[in-house]
């Protein structure tokens, strides 16, 4: 009898798993290594930090005694404190509370018919604009004595474009456009930059005061359907390159001649005294913030100021176009214009305290010294 022997089916040889003891002890070795190196290197960077303050401290105490300084703004703190923080909440009360007295007395009638008039009208800005605007005039009156001078020049009928000096930070077009707003119940349309519309909050602020990024054929259109348009052709250049020379820096603008010849309105030079002593740009690194200017087309030259100087805006009388003037020959007349006002009524170089010894003393109408 034959015996058959059981088949015997070999199985292939399971390969030994990746995860194996070698891996893990090299994987271990590896992120322990890592982790000295992480922590030698942080400590390396704090010692070097701690030996650059210790050099730095090292270097002041040679002129400075610092155990005295902080002992002096320990002892300071309370005279601070008492005798410039709360009083400064004080006085910004009293400010705020002045302003609304302000209101109060000289626009509430005022107020009340232009809300009014916007609840029948349906007129969605007239309201607000007619208290921002109220803000602003009790404002200028207030911390710059505002004055307004020329507005029996400004035309009855039609349209007309106001040509204005661009100064560092153009409050006084702000005061020019809410004074006439109250005065003369008429917006002044105004022609602004295309990068104002993208910084925040402003929008709606740009949308109610009516100002366009104009073109020459918009602001043509404008000024043929009779509305007042207020530009200053210097724009964002002239405001952070001019300085208390005040030339004026248009250079070779043409857009706002072609508009008004197209239209056939009057151009009126518009100045305000003082206006480059309100706010001025940093005074150094013109060529580099030149460069930047015409890199970015932006205004990144910082401004500092708000100092309280008198502030008087000077409406010029209109230029009419002539019968084949071109928009070369407009543009000189109105450079011209605005130079005479200038040189009339300004003190030039501009002086920060002179500006406001004017608040306290009358000041001629013409300039002469």
């Amino acid at each position: 009898m034959l015996t058959t022997k059981p088949l015997s089916i070999s199985m292939p040889t399971v390969p030994k798993p990746v995860h194996d003891d070698l891996y893990e002890k090299n994987v271990t070795a590896w992120m322990m290594t890592t982790q000295d190196k992480i922590l030698s290197e942080t400590e390396r960077l704090c010692e070097m930090v701690l030996n650059s303050t210790q050099t730095a401290l090292d270097w002041v105490s040679q002129y400075v005694d610092l155990d005295y300084m902080m002992w002096i703004k320990w002892l300071m703190s309370p005279i601070i404190i008492t005798f410039v923080i709360l009083p400064c909440i004080i006085l910004l009360l009293i400010y705020v509370s002045s302003l609304i007295l302000y209101i109060y007395k000289a626009h509430r009638k005022r107020l009340i018919r232009r809300l009014a008039t916007y609840v029948e009208q349906g007129d969605f800005w007239l309201g607000g604009r007619e208290i921002v605007a109220t803000l602003w005039d009790a404002h200028a009156w207030l911390w710059h004595g505002y004055e307004l001078w020329g507005l029996e020049n400004l035309p009855t009928e039609g349209g007309f474009m106001l040509l204005y000096y661009h100064g560092a930070i153009p409050v006084d077009y702000y005061y020019m456009v809410a004074r006439v707003l109250l005065l003369k119940e008429t917006m002044i349309h105004s022609v602004v930059d295309k990068f104002l519309f993208k910084v925040p909050g402003m929008k709606i602020i740009l949308e109610a005061f009516c100002c366009t990024p104009g073109t020459v054929d918009t602001c043509a259109e404008q000024l043929a359907e009779g509305k007042i348009l207020g530009l200053a052709p210097g724009g964002v250049y002239e405001a952070q390159f001019g300085d208390n020379e005040y030339k004026i820096l248009w250079r070779e603008r043409l857009g706002f001649a072609r508009a008004a010849l197209k239209a056939n309105v009057p151009i009126l030079p518009v100045f305000t005294e003082n206006v480059r002593e309100a706010f001025r740009v940093f005074p150094f690194g013109n060529r580099f913030f030149y460069w930047l200017f015409e890199k970015t087309r932006l205004p990144l030259r910082p401004v500092f100021g708000g100092f309280p100087v008198k502030l008087r805006t000077h409406i010029g009388e209109p230029i009419y176009p002539e019968p084949g003037m071109t928009p070369e020959e407009m543009r000189d007349q109105c450079k011209e214009s605005l130079e005479k006002i200038i040189a009339k009524h300004q003190r030039i170089p501009g002086s920060i305290f002179r500006g406001i010894f004017d608040r306290l003393f009358n000041k001629p109408r013409s300039h002469s010294d």
